[in-house]
């Protein structure tokens, strides 16, 4: 109620022009992260389905492409469905499933991508998905793979310390083949075998989380160790263009030292 009142009254106008001026006058960050929590609360809120929340949160998440391309935000990591997601019940996923499928299908024609030059990548146990979400993944990237200019990587089956037990596994193989030696073991050769490791900056200036929750649950555990975290206290599907300018903001006004 007070939300209407406030847009008619152009309150949320003024206070969106003042914010958008505030953050453009200082360097937004080329890459954020995106903890996308909070559905099934808030449907639960406004007396709403499970799925009712989940599809609010990918209508969101649409949206979230054409506020980062105004704001100049070259590389987005959205955290969509984590490993421990999918020990939900056979129904909820079915309809997570349902959802993603049409989602990606859209995506696929999607002019946004092809005007702004967007690489879509899916991060993750892509094998624990259907096979019809797997072939929409793959067929979206061979579209998308030579585009250098903006980035989106949706991370669904996907877990920290999964993709950090595959570069493990990875290395270790090297190793044991005799093309790397414990040596030659960096962190540099760490980086070059995570998922992210095609993106021009893998590690996101900012992880928002939304819904009130602050911890970041495995989303990108080596990439984000000198990431500035901002901690929302709103759902995901009602998340607003102001409170990305917002956290972009807190971001801005931080020293960042790297632990130093």
């Amino acid at each position: 109620m007070l939300d209407t009142v406030l847009k008619t009254l152009g309150v949320y106008r003024f206070y969106e022009g003042r914010l958008k001026a505030q953050v453009e006058a200082d360097p937004v960050p080329s890459h954020i992260g995106i903890i996308l929590d909070g559905n099934r609360r808030w449907a639960a809120s406004q007396g709403l389905t499970d799925g009712i929340g989940h599809e609010e949160g990918a209508n969101r998440a649409e949206e979230l492409l054409d506020w980062c391309q105004e704001l100049g935000i070259r590389t987005v990591t959205l955290y969509v469905l984590s490993t421990e997601n999918l020990e939900r019940t056979i129904e909820e996923l079915k309809g997570l499933f349902s959802l993603i499928e049409a989602r990606l299908a859209s995506l696929l024609t999607d002019e946004r991508i092809m005007k702004y030059k967007v690489r879509v990548r899916a991060i993750g146990q892509l094998s624990l998905l259907p096979q019809s979400i797997r072939d929409l993944l793959s067929a979206i990237e061979a579209k998308t793979a030579q585009y250098q200019d903006h980035y989106l990587n949706i991370a669904v089956a996907y877990g920290g310390r999964a993709e950090i037990t595959d570069m493990v596994k990875a290395v270790a193989q090297e190793v044991k083949e005799g093309r790397l030696s414990p040596e030659e073991i960096t962190e540099e050769t760490v980086g070059k075998r995570l998922y992210t490791s095609y993106l021009p900056n893998q590690e996101p200036e900012l992880i928002i989380r939304t819904s009130g929750e602050e911890r970041m649950s495995g989303f990108l555990l080596w990439q984000g160790a000198y990431s500035e975290l901002v901690f929302m206290d709103v759902f995901w599907p009602a998340f607003r263009k102001i409170d990305l300018m917002r956290a972009i903001r807190t971001y801005q006004r931080r020293t960042r030292r790297y632990g130093k």
